[in-house]
């Protein structure tokens, strides 16, 4: 390891305890987060993203806190997850997020299985009762599977991943402390797997746990409980790190309410349709809660320096992208890491005295240097990337402006 970085390491050690939080929001968090932690990987010195004191992970956000604690770079994860280079990290399975759509067929047959005993019971009732029908047959919901889509793959890749040499998926065999938080069902309450108590459960099942979205993916069992997301209590469970006393916390959050009204002549979301009015209320939602969260970590910790990246509210890529569309990930991957280098230089005055209190610093010539990216542009597929793009953009943009 060259000298310099050595030094750089050790003043980062010196100066505090470093926390990273990274919140959720589906496939597109993942590749998000890749490009704006590979970002910040490069621009900013003294800061080993592999070697914080305390990572914390919500749904997607658990994952790459999972790798992140395991030793994997944000590199090294933009090019198995993005570029589909098994070859990024030793003994890697590739993934597909496409799997993720294969449907949840144990949660369909067991629901299948209770539907004779349901109806029976729904028959004996209105026959004792005859009173109202639709209230005799209403127990016919329970029949409704809890999730629609199988999230099995998360687990079973992460747990082929972990098993293997040279990292764990035993949370008590990490260098790093890694707590990544789901919901239990039945109680409300979130539960912080990686600590005492919950630290027995393997990496791969507690990231399952915490990207269980409800509606979606069935709930996951754990020791008798059942596990779903682990947004539903907070966006981003950033104050496990503040508890843990950190000195600098980084926050990622990739998902933010979009301005529709900041182009001229822009469309209104309504024309989108279903999906974009649930995606924009859910944005809201989450978003809203996160600022509240920072307001009052600022009050609660003042003498922590909170460092918040996340996408512009203007960002109409990102909003419509389809992140199931391989050029699409690839182009959203890059969009975050040269969006995140642009709003690091844009802050310089602003983040060089907190970096410096922990021994850290921005490497301007880098933020500088333009013909820096992230994903291969790979030549030889220039012309069906720029073809994919344009039809991705047109399509995109008649729908909003046109209300197509």
């Amino acid at each position: 390891m060259p000298k310099n970085m050595q030094d750089s390491k050790a003043d980062n050690r010196s100066a505090g305890k470093i926390g990273l939080a990274l919140a959720g929001g589906g496939p597109l968090a993942v590749v998000y987060e890749i490009g704006a932690l590979a970002a910040i990987a490069e621009a900013i010195d003294g800061l080993d993203l592999n070697e914080a004191d305390i990572y914390v992970g919500v749904s997607a956000g658990a994952i790459i806190t999972s790798a992140l604690a395991n030793g994997i770079t944000p590199h090294q994860m933009c090019r198995l997850f993005v570029e589909s280079d098994v070859d990024a990290v030793k003994g890697a399975m590739l993934f597909k997020p496409e799997t993720l759509l294969r449907p949840a067929l144990r949660e369909f047959a067991k629901r299948a299985r209770s539907v004779p005993r349901l109806f029976t019971a729904s028959v004996l009732h209105y026959a004792r009762d005859r009173k109202s029908l639709a209230a005799s047959f209403e127990r016919m919901t329970e029949a409704l599977p809890a999730g629609f889509l199988s999230a099995d793959a998360i687990g079973d890749f992460l747990k082929a991943a972990y098993d293997k040499e040279g990292y764990s998926n035993d949370f008590r065999k990490l260098a790093r402390k890694l707590v990544i938080v789901a919901t239990d069902l039945d109680t409300g309450k979130a539960v912080r797997f990686g600590e005492e108590g919950w630290d027995g459960t393997p990496i791969s099942v507690a990231v399952q746990a915490s990207s269980a979205v409800p509606g979606l993916f069935p709930p996951v069992e754990i020791n008798g409980h059942h596990f779903v997301d682990g947004a539903l209590r907070k966006t981003m469970h950033a104050s496990i790190a503040l508890e843990d006393g950190v000195d600098v916390l980084l926050l990622v959050n990739p998902i933010v309410p979009y301005n529709a009204r900041f182009k001229r002549g822009a469309g209104k979301l309504v024309n989108g349709g279903l999906i974009d009015v649930l995606s924009q209320t859910v944005r809201s939602i989450l978003h809203s809660r996160l600022e509240t969260g920072l307001a009052s970590y600022q009050v609660s910790h003042p003498h922590v320096d909170i460092l918040l990246f996340q996408p512009s509210e203007t960002d109409a890529e990102l909003f419509f992208t389809n992140m199931f569309s391989y050029n699409n990930r690839r182009r959203t991957c890059e969009q975050a890491y040269q969006n995140t280098r642009l709003a690091l230089w844009q802050q310089r005055h602003t983040l060089a005295p907190k970096l410096a209190r922990h021994g850290m610093r921005l490497n301007l010539p880098v933020l500088r240097d333009t013909s820096m990216t992230l994903v291969d542009a790979q030549p030889q597929r220039k012309s069906l990337a720029r073809l994919d793009a344009a039809l991705v953009d047109l399509e995109r943009y008649l729908k909003v402006a046109h209300g197509v």
